[in-house]
């Protein structure tokens, strides 16, 4: 993307080209954790600004743009058009931006007189925020709407319940388009991940049945759209906690339930006979079993139990 939406050529020691990015706090968002200054630097980003914030004009470079295609952003990159802010604009919607939209875009391009400055429109599917190579979060800007507080509000209304549900499932949509594979999905029934599935499974369906069109095949991604191996998508509530059971619970007292002989708050230990062998052909000695009551009586299981 930010290479004009060319992969770049490697060992090539020729400049960058010098360019702006305008983003918006969601393009901040995913890009911060990726990317440093310096980085940016290296790939030619000049100058990164808020897309709503006073810029002043710059007519002789490219400016590439990262936003989510809301309302107010579409406004505010047609107002750029017809301020003749950059010499060419590159725009990059980090969701699926509706037709309506690129029409208005269109329009405010024409009257701006500006057509054969917009260079590129690309849908770049990218609304969900990695954090390590193999971590992302959905949590975006508002914080508070994509939450387990916010889905289980007493006081949640359906139109509310449904924006949380499109955002879900609009990141995650995104993630697999990225990933380049289409997941197996497995939910538990009557929950929001319920809910969060058939959506996603719908989406993935209808983009699947216009193959001109699919974003999982063709050129763009390896050879994994064909591939067998499809990932497991696993949708469960935050109730659910699959992590847990999985851990060795931290505690002294969990320990010995789980590694020692340990029943009826009693546990039998066989004691170590040491480090002599027994001679050649002798009998192995009988090891000694000692047991250990684990009552409130005994101060060292009091102090270190939990």
């Amino acid at each position: 993307m930010l290479n004009f939406n060319v992969p770049p050529v490697k060992n090539s020691t020729g400049e960058p080209v010098w360019k702006v990015l305008i983003y918006d706090r969601f393009g901040q968002d995913i890009i911060s954790p990726l990317l440093s200054v310096k980085e940016l630097r290296d790939m030619g980003i000049t100058l990164h600004l808020l897309l709503h914030s006073d810029r002043d004009a710059i007519p002789d470079v490219p400016a590439v743009y990262f936003v989510m295609p809301t309302e107010e952003n579409i406004d505010r990159m047609c107002q750029d058009l017809r301020n003749q802010l950059y010499e060419s604009y590159y725009l990059n919607f980090i969701s699926a931006i509706s037709r309506s939209k690129l029409e208005d875009i269109a329009n405010a391009a024409i009257g701006a007189n500006a057509v054969t400055q917009v260079a590129k429109v690309f849908d770049q599917y990218l609304n969900f925020i990695t954090l390590e190579d193999d971590m992302f979060v959905l949590c975006n800007q508002n914080k508070e709407l994509v939450s387990y507080r916010a889905i289980n509000r007493p006081d949640i209304t359906d139109t509310e319940m449904e924006t949380i549900m499109d955002t879900i499932v609009d990141s995650l949509f995104c993630f697999f388009v990225t990933l380049g594979a289409i997941p197996i999905i497995r939910c538990s029934r009557g929950t929001a991940a319920e809910m969060v599935a058939v959506k996603l499974d719908k989406k993935l369906r209808e983009n699947l049945r216009d193959a001109r069109n699919s974003l999982f095949t063709g050129d763009t991604l390896g050879a994994g759209q064909f591939s067998f191996q499809r990932p497991l998508l696993v949708l469960v509530d935050r109730n659910i906690d699959l992590a847990t059971p999985l851990h060795h619970t931290w505690t002294y007292q969990a320990l010995v339930h789980d590694v020692l002989d340990f029943h009826l708050n009693r546990v039998n230990l066989e004691e170590s006979t040491g480090m002599e062998s027994s001679p050649a052909g002798a009998r192995p000695k009988k090891k000694n079993k000692k047991s250990y009551d684990l009552t409130a009586s005994d101060k060292f299981w009091q102090k270190h139990k939990g």
